[in-house]
């Protein structure tokens, strides 16, 4: 553990760990190959991550945003893991990149083994089946340390489930300083052979600090620029983080050079921790990192490292020496279990109590939890298995079990994901290309009154999510900057619709086909992700900045005047936060652009977003965990206003006419998840391709009525 974010290694001031291993060098011999002897432990980078932590679970409780602690974390993974390869490459000569692999495994695995377990067993015990192929993806993701790329493809991938309240979402930053921990080793063994070939023995500090400096620049500018396009994916992204570790390795590497005067430190000291404290109140990491704005934590990370570089602890500033209290420390030594810990705990909460956020009691009940158990996994677990050598025959039995059950769960848990992919795998679902109308009416139950006996429910709950319209799946719905453009219906045909926005325009589509051929028109689709038409940056009802859906926007109004289509569809309304729907200010100013450049538009009223308490959730996984077509539904008055919103804005629009079908998707008291046997929703809002073809008909004669085709 002496390499993670939070680890409880014992840090030197160069982030050297002192290491038990027989290979270790002595002072003397460190100094005899020409480098620094070891400085004066800092108590106080213990005590900073102990702020950081608590910070970290303070705001995820809490405060349901990100503080910056995490930030800190990687700053301080760089100048720890660094520093010990540069202390250990001078004293030896050379880097043994399988014996530095295998002590950072030793130190990072056992715990995290022992949470993976418990998630997996949480998860069977108390989370619906639907779930477990996405815990078991993430639990090898984790495990394997590439949980951050599963994230970010996640949300790229619109077939992916949504991760969002995934108890392992937390274990991303493990994954990228996992891969930075390999990339700096095999780096600076390479670098340190490189110069030993010109007979050279002392790893060249100088030439290292400038190519360290280099790479993470040029992080920070593929960071700032992926952050403004698509912040999203670029808050998981290595390339995008690397440049907050390589700051702290930059640090290590310059450690020798950086002597300060004390009112200096004393000041570096004091910004750096208002820095880390006021970071998550003054900043949204959550939309804004990995760019220009975690400048703010890194560079208040920097300070504290820095405003005690090569100081007796006598002569530390004062910030330093309250960082180095024996409270602030001792939370630091629990770290990394407590991270490991708490977002499970936290997430395992909510989800059984159906809660947005915890609470005051809930919140200290979850902290309470989570202490216990990073307490018991440090004692249990990584304190018997960081020795090397064991006092006595006990413990040297009580270490050799410790190891066995660790092992054990380990093989377990990649046992039990791996066979519940193969199962999935091998059984895929597959949903329905078509249902028979007589056994599966769908909307025709609420829209025309048609009978419906009881069949099996189509698609499944496993089926579901599969279900999507064929843009999701061929392509043809983008998830960054490209417009692209696809057909669909009656290639042929002379009269056009176009169909434009983000997953809410595009569930439409299955209708729109079997309208399309039946009536002979021609599909023209252009549909981004996440994205209805906005002129804005920051939407009102968007989470975080997205600039890219402004661009995308005035580019495809742009095609849309040269293409000429006969009718535009998009969505006219969106959920209100607390209960019911409202048209957006941003939607007025697109149906303003679209009448401005001559367009038929049809403004069709969204459906409802199931939600409970505030809370989204999934209709498969209600369904699958003892829920009921009705009872996982939910009440017509939290989902809908009673007219639809769009109605009396449009009459000042004349070439905008409002569509709605709330009718054929809820009855007059409850919107229920499945109707005439046919499941109405795939995931939290979006319709099942099965239940949208139902809704043909009715679409269909509000369309005909208004274009005045059939």
């Amino acid at each position: 553990m002496a390499w993670s974010l939070i680890g409880t290694e014992r840090i030197h001031e160069t982030g050297a760990a002192p290491d038990t291993d027989k290979a270790q060098p002595s002072a003397s011999a460190i100094d005899r190959a020409g480098s620094l002897s070891v400085p004066e432990y800092r108590h106080d980078l213990d005590g900073l991550r102990g702020i950081a932590i608590a910070l970290v679970v303070l705001f995820h409780v809490w405060m349901g945003r990100v503080s910056g602690g995490v930030d800190v974390f990687l700053v301080l993974s760089g100048f720890f893991f660094t520093g010990t390869l540069l202390r250990r490459g001078d004293a030896l000569g050379a880097i043994d990149v399988a014996r530095v692999a295998r002590r950072t495994a030793r130190r990072l695995l056992p715990a995290l083994t022992v949470v993976l377990a418990a998630v997996v067993v949480a998860t069977v015990v108390l989370r619906p089946y639907t779930q477990w192929g996405d815990i078991a993806d993430q639990t090898v993701a984790s495990a394997l340390y590439y949980q951050n790329w599963q994230l970010a493809y996640a949300g790229l991938d619109y077939a992916a489930p949504d991760p969002s309240v995934s108890p392992l979402q937390h274990l991303w930053s493990m994954a990228v300083q996992g891969q930075f921990y390999l990339a700096m080793t095999v780096v600076l063994a390479i670098w340190l052979w490189m110069y030993r070939r010109t007979s050279r023995t002392r790893l060249p500090r100088l030439g290292l600090l400038a190519l360290l400096c280099v790479v993470a620049a040029m992080s920070f500018w593929y960071a700032m620029n992926g952050t403004a396009e698509h912040q999203a994916w670029t808050y998981y992204d290595s390339g995008a983080r690397a440049w907050e570790l390589l700051a702290g390795a930059a640090l290590a590497v310059a450690a020798p050079w950086i002597s300060l005067p004390g009112r200096l430190r004393a000041a570096l000291a004091i910004l750096g921790l208002a820095g880390v404290l006021s970071c998550g109140l003054l900043i949204d990491g959550g939309t804004r990192f990995p760019g220009a704005a975690a400048l703010f934590p890194v560079g208040a990370a920097a300070a504290l490292i820095v405003s005690g570089m090569n100081t007796p602890s006598a002569r530390l500033p004062v910030v330093n020496t309250l960082l180095a209290t024996r409270p602030l420390t001792e939370l630091g030594n629990l770290g990394y279990a407590l991270y490991l810990w708490h977002w499970p705990v936290l997430i395992f909460y909510l989800a059984e109590y159906g809660e947005p956020s915890p609470g005051l009691e809930g919140g200290l009940l979850v902290i309470v939890a989570s202490l216990v158990l990073a307490y018991a996994t440090c004692l249990l677990i990584e304190t018997p298995l960081r020795a090397r050598t064991a006092p006595t025959p006990v413990a040297g039995w009580r270490r050799r079990g410790t190891g066995s059950v660790v092992v054990l769960l380990g093989v377990g848990v990649l046992i039990a994901a791996f066979g519940w992919q193969a199962v999935l795998k091998a059984n895929p679902a597959r949903p329905p290309a078509a249902l028979d109308a007589a056994e599966y009416p769908g909307a025709a139950v609420l829209a025309a009154a048609a009978g419906s006996t009881p069949e099996r429910m189509r698609p499944t709950v496993f089926e579901g999510s599969k279900d999507a319209p064929r843009p999701t799946f061929d392509g043809c719905i983008t998830p960054d900057r490209e417009l692209r453009s696809c057909v669909y219906g009656d290639e042929s045909a002379s009269r056009t619709i176009a169909v434009v926005g983000g997953s809410h325009s595009e569930h439409w589509l299955p209708a729109l086909e079997v309208l399309a051929s039946e009536r002979h028109f021609r599909i023209l689709t252009f549909l981004k992700e996440g994205c209805p038409l906005t002129f804005s940056d920051e939407p009102s009802y968007a989470r975080a900045p997205f600039p890219e859906c402004h661009e995308w926007s005035e580019e495809v109004l742009d095609r849309l005047a040269d293409e000429r289509p006969d009718w535009v569809f998009v969505t006219a309304t969106r959920p209100r936060t607390d209960s019911g729907d409202n048209v957006p200010p941003e939607y007025l100013d697109v149906w303003s652009a679209l009448s401005d450049r001559g367009l038929n538009t049809l403004a069709i009223r969204d459906t409802p977003w199931l939600r409970r308490d505030g809370v989204a959730y999934r209709a498969v996984d209600c369904l699958a965990h003892r829920g009921s077509a009705d009872s996982c539904g939910m009440d017509r008055t939290d989902a809908l206003e009673p007219d639809n919103p769009a109605e009396p804005l449009a009459a000042a629009y004349p070439q905008v006419y409002p569509l709605d079908l709330s009718d054929a998707v809820c009855r007059a008291d409850r919107c229920r998840v499945v109707e005439g046997n046919v499941l109405v929703y795939r995931d939290e809002h979006h319709l099942t391709a099965s239940y949208a073809r139902t809704l043909a008909p009715e679409l269909g004669q509000q369309i005909g009525a208004v274009t005045q085709w059939w």
